[in-house]
């Protein structure tokens, strides 16, 4: 568990109606940042828990340093009590379907009349405009954005192998939560804030559209598209283990040349950045035979040494023993339900010498129920 020092976030309560990975993800934030998230369950807790497949790593990746409580918001008595929680709160975070808590009298018109000083943040598919009422999903707006036409072979546009939409959409959701709280002490007000999957998307190819823009020729899917750069490829090392080596400047290529010490790579076809870029067809067969004369080992030491990028092809599951992570206090121990402790990855930022760490385990379903609920001052 985290030392008891004082985090950034120390004093602000949110209450998180969330399920799946856009909300919980926007909750972590604030939560590792020592904010009170309460993540509000319905009965049965949330059906994110009970996942399997893909699904089955949403609730212990997102749910740390939260607690839970259990309530039904069809039941009068368990909805007076959340309204009380709410009076208390200093945020709201919902990734539900449009409209979906306004019919309940949980939407932010209702709360804040309750709650003026209430930050409310709407974690949507879309923001308002013609498809704001559309159920969006990750691979969806990766489609409708080009992110998947960018990251497939030309005519397979692939879904990215991880919800990269949903997980920065969460963290838009707490940079404008941060900057509302911030507002709040100038105003006294709170507000209604939102943060949309599609416009997120949209986001992460702001690059692509502005290569169109410039150039006037549209960019090509990346898996087999012209590269900026000369040598920016995975090879095969002599033990058949792949590295990804990167030389992206002229003073990149001295080294990496010096370093194989090969003649045929002294070639004035080879002598910038962009003609390596214009001669790749050629260049990088002659590269990957090069450097398959090398094991994977020889080849990281000698990146390493020349100071080059360079990363020997991982599975997900092998940061589990990465050293760099494991040094740095990159994995956080977390409990899962049958008992196992399992490491998790802590949120990529640093306070001065020290990482973001667990203060609360993974909740079990209402688990703070009497703690949270029986300290609400009684109905107005």
């Amino acid at each position: 568990m985290a030392k008891p020092t004082k985090l950034p976030l120390e004093g602000v309560r949110v209450v998180e109606f969330s399920h799946m990975v856009m909300g919980p993800t926007c909750g972590l934030v604030l939560a590792d940042l020592g904010a009170d998230v309460i993540k509000v369950e319905p009965p049965g807790g949330d059906r994110t828990r009970a996942l399997t497949a893909s699904g089955a790593g949403f609730f212990a990746a997102f749910c740390r340093n939260k607690k839970s409580v259990m309530l039904d918001t069809e039941a009068p008595e368990d909805l007076a009590m959340l309204l009380r929680l709410i009076d208390g709160a200093d945020v709201v975070i919902e990734n539900f379907r449009p409209g979906g808590l306004d019919a309940k009298g949980l939407g932010y018109a209702a709360l804040s009349e309750r709650n003026p000083r209430l930050i409310y943040c709407s974690l949507k598919g879309y923001l308002p405009g013609p498809y704001e009422n559309r159920t969006a999903l990750d691979e969806v707006v990766q489609m409708q954005s080009g992110l998947a036409y960018m990251t497939g072979p030309p005519g397979r546009p692939l879904r990215a192998g991880a919800s990269v939409n949903d997980m920065m959409g969460g963290m838009f959701g707490a940079i404008a939560i941060l900057a509302a709280l911030r507002q709040r002490e100038a105003t006294g007000k709170g507000q209604h804030i939102q943060s949309g999957l599609f416009e997120n998307s949209a986001f992460l190819v702001s690059t692509h559209m502005l290569q169109q823009a410039i150039s006037g020729t549209a960019p090509p899917p990346m898996p087999g598209g012209r590269r900026a750069w000369g040598v920016y490829d995975i090879f095969d090392s002599a033990d058949g283990v792949q590295v990804f080596v990167g030389v992206v400047t002229d003073r990149q290529w001295e080294v990496f040349t010096r370093a194989l010490n090969e003649p045929d790579l002294d070639d004035t076809r080879y002598a910038t950045n962009n003609t390596r870029a214009a001669h790749r067809e050629i260049l990088i067969p002659l590269v990957a035979t090069l450097l398959k004369k090398h094991s994977a080992a020889a080849i990281e030491a000698m990146c390493e040494k020349a100071g080059l990028p360079f990363s020997r092809i991982n599975t997900p599951w092998d940061l589990f023993e990465d050293p760099h992570l494991l040094a740095g206090g990159g994995l956080l121990p977390v409990t899962l339900p049958d008992g196992r402790s399992v490491k998790v990855p802590a949120l990529p930022i640093q306070f001065g010498a020290d990482r973001l760490g667990v203060r609360h385990d993974l909740p079990r379903i209402g688990e703070h129920n009497d703690e949270i609920l029986g300290a609400l001052p009684r109905d107005r």
